[in-house]
C-alpha cells in the first residue's frame, strides 16, 4: 500500500494536476484498492491515469477562463487585467508579458498524457479498451498541441517523458512538423473513438471537429469541408433547443450540441481560483464587452441598427434585437434583481458599454463566495454550431456560394428561441460578401466562447479589427505583424537554451 501510495504521489506530481488535486483521487478509492505494490495493475489505475489527464482541462485556457482569451480581440476588455490583456492589445508583447498561461497549461497536459502513453502497456487491459484510452489521450495531446501551435508557431516536441531534466531542453520543433503530429493523434483518435454523442468523453465526432479546426487554419479548405460534412451527415449531433441554456450546467449534460467541453461537477470539481465564473464575470463584471460587438448584432428583421428601417431604439437597445445578444451580454439600463426584488450590482462600475452574462447562471442571483464558489458550468470547445460555420466558411472558400452554406447558416439563426430570419442572399451573393456574412455569423454566435482571437488571426485581419477599438482610457488598440506569434517567455528561454526565441522579440 505504501508503495502505491508513493507512485500515486508521483505521478500527481510530475504531471502538475493543479486543480484537480490528488487527494481526490485517493479519497475516491478504498483503502484495499491501494493495496498492491506498484501502479498499472489494473484497469482502475489506468482510468485514474486517464481520469489525470482530463484533469488538466481545468488548468488555464482549457479551463473556465477559456473566455478570456475574447479579451485580446476587438471583443472584450479584461477587466482586472488578470492576464495582462491591457497591455497585449495596445503593443506592449515581449517574453515578460505574455502570460504562462499560454505556454505551461498545455505542456502540463502533454506531460500526463506522455506519461499515460509510455506507461499504459504495463496495465493488464484488454487490447480494444487500450486502444480508445490511448485514442483519447492522443486526442487531449493534439487539442494542447493545437493551442500551443496557435500561438508560437513552432514549439518543442515531447511525445514520450524526456529521461531527465536535460533531456527536455531541446530546439522547438517547426510549425509543419507540430500540425504533423496533431494530425497524427487526430487520425489515430478518429479511427478508434466510438461514433457515439458526446457524454464527457472525447468521441470520434470531437476529434473530427478539431481535425476541421485545424484544416481550416491550414486553408485546406476543400479537405475541412469534407470532414465537417462528414460530421453533418453523420446526425450525431444538433443544434440545442436553447442558445442560454448551452452555458448553464442543468441544461449541459446529454446536450446535444456540445462535442466537446472541459467538464465540472460541484461540489468536488467545480470553478477554482477566486470562485469562478459567476463571481468573475457575473459578480465583479471582470470581461468587459466592447461596443464594437454590441451594436454588431442585427435587429430581428435581419437589418444592421446603422440601416434605414431598423428599428433600432437605443434607449430600449434590446428591443427587436437579435435574442444572442440579450442572451450574451448585460447591456447598459438592464437591471438584474435579486430574490428579494433589490436590484444586483457589480463589485466594480463597468469600464465598457457592455458587460458579459454568457456562461454566467443568474439564478443564483445574488451572486457571491458562498454560492458561486460552487460554480461547475462546463467551458465549451467545440460545438455543432461552430462545425456548421466552419463547413459553411470552408465550402465558400473552395467554391463559393452554394445552396448547402446557406442552408447551415440558416439553421444556426433559426434555432428555436432565436428565430432570426434568413441571410439576405441579394446582400450576401458573391464568396467575398458571403465570406464576410459567414465572419459576423461567427463572431455573433460564438461570442465570448475565447475563439475570436484564433480567428481574427487565422483570417490575418487582426491588425485591422484591433484598430477599429479603443479601450476604456481612450488607447487605441493595436496588434503588429510580429505578435502574429507570442514570444516563449522568458522564464523558459533561461531555463531551456536550445530554444530559440520568435523572431522580433
Amino acid at each position: 500500500m505504501k508503495a502505491k501510495f508513493i507512485v500515486i504521489a508521483f505521478v500527481c506530481f510530475i504531471t502538475l494536476t493543479g486543480s484537480m488535486s490528488c487527494k481526490k483521487y485517493l479519497d475516491k478509492e478504498p483503502l484495499d484498492a491501494l493495496s498492491n505494490s506498484s501502479f498499472w495493475t489494473s484497469e482502475g489505475d489506468v482510468k485514474m491515469a486517464l481520469a489525470g489527464v482530463y484533469a488538466k482541462l481545468r488548468n488555464g485556457y482549457f479551463g473556465f477562463r477559456r473566455m478570456w482569451l475574447d479579451t485580446y480581440s476587438d471583443n472584450g476588455y479584461d477587466r482586472h487585467n488578470f492576464y495582462n490583456f491591457q497591455n497585449l492589445t495596445v503593443g506592449v508583447v515581449n517574453p515578460t508579458s505574455v502570460p504562462s498561461d499560454f505556454y505551461n497549461p498545455p505542456y502540463q497536459g502533454i506531460a500526463s498524457a506522455n506519461f499515460f502513453l509510455a506507461n499504459v502497456d504495463k496495465a493488464p487491459v484488454s487490447e480494444v479498451n487500450k486502444k480508445l484510452y490511448i485514442a483519447e489521450v492522443r486526442f487531449l495531446r493534439a487539442l494542447f498541441y493545437f493551442d500551443l501551435v496557435t500561438a508560437f508557431g513552432g514549439v518543442v516536441i515531447y511525445t514520450t517523458p524526456p529521461e531527465n531534466v536535460d533531456a527536455s531542453k531541446i530546439k522547438q520543433s517547426t510549425k509543419e512538423q507540430v500540425l504533423t503530429l496533431i494530425h497524427q493523434d487526430l487520425d489515430f483518435a478518429i479511427s478508434t473513438l466510438p461514433d457515439t454523442k458526446y457524454e464527457g468523453h472525447a468521441v470520434k465526432g470531437s476529434a473530427m471537429a478539431l481535425k476541421t479546426r485545424v484544416l481550416l487554419s491550414q486553408e485546406k479548405w476543400a479537405d475541412a469541408a469534407s470532414l465537417a460534412k462528414q460530421i453533418i451527415s453523420g446526425g450525431k449531433f444538433s443544434l440545442a433547443p436553447s442558445y442560454s441554456g448551452l452555458f448553464l450546467t442543468s441544461t449541459q449534460v446529454g446536450n446535444p450540441e456540445i462535442m466537446f467541453s472541459t467538464d465540472f461537477l460541484s461540489p468536488n470539481n467545480y470553478h477554482r481560483d477566486f470562485g469562478g465564473a459567476d463571481v468573475e464575470i457575473g459578480w465583479w463584471g471582470a470581461i468587459g464587452v466592447y461596443k464594437d460587438l454590441g451594436e454588431d448584432y442585427e435587429m430581428l428583421n435581419g437589418k444592421k441598427i446603422t440601416d434605414p428601417g431598423s428599428g433600432y431604439n437605443p434607449n430600449n437597445m434590446a428591443l427587436n434585437r437579435d435574442p444572442r445578444f440579450d442572451m450574451t451580454l448585460k447591456y447598459p439600463r438592464e437591471k438584474f434583481v435579486n430574490p428579494d426584488g433589490t436590484e444586483f450590482f457589480y463589485t466594480d462600475p463597468a469600464l465598457t458599454p457592455y458587460v458579459m452574462q454568457k456562461y454566467v447562471n443568474l439564478s443564483r442571483l445574488p451572486l457571491g463566495y458562498d454560492k458561486a464558489n460552487l460554480t461547475d458550468q462546463h467551458i465549451i470547445h467545440i460545438r455543432y454550431a461552430d462545425v456548421l460555420l466552419m463547413y459553411a466558411e470552408a465550402k465558400n472558400e473552395a467554391e463559393g456560394p452554394s445552396a448547402d452554406v446557406y442552408s447551415v447558416l440558416n439553421n444556426i439563426r433559426a434555432r428555436p428561441g432565436v428565430n432570426m430570419p434568413p441571410i439576405d442572399q441579394t446582400i450576401y451573393n458573391s464568396q467575398a460578401t458571403l465570406r464576410e456574412g459567414i465572419r459576423h455569423e461567427r463572431r455573433i454566435e460564438l461570442a465570448m466562447e475565447g475563439l475570436r482571437y484564433f480567428d481574427l488571426k487565422r483570417w490575418k485581419v487582426i491588425e485591422t479589427k484591433l484598430a477599429n477599438v479603443a479601450n476604456p482610457g481612450g488607447v487605441q488598440l493595436k496588434f503588429g505583424e510580429k505578435n502574429y506569434v507570442l514570444p516563449f517567455p522568458q522564464s523558459e528561454i533561461d531555463r531551456n537554451q536550445q530554444l530559440v526565441q520568435n523572431p522580433g522579440y
